[in-house]
């Protein structure tokens, strides 16, 4: 994973979130936190299939925060 990176977009169950770089090198058993505030398992991070990209959508709240940062 590059250092470059200011977020990472992830498919989870109820959308498709954007979290921190740095969520995907938690512990698997912790929580890893989206832009929006969604808790979620870090392991939910890893392992997601082309089927999981295409049926969640993105999440608006985490598109707008990230949009307003620029």
């Amino acid at each position: 994973m590059t250092d470059h990176l200011t977020h990472i977009w992830r498919p989870i169950p109820g959308g498709r979130h954007a979290f921190p770089p740095s969520a995907i090198r938690i512990n698997h058993d912790d929580q890893a936190e989206s832009y929006c505030g969604m808790q979620v398992a870090a392991a939910r991070l890893h392992d997601c299939t082309e089927l999981d990209w295409i049926l969640e959508p993105t999440c608006t709240i985490c598109w707008k925060i990230l949009k307003s940062d620029r």
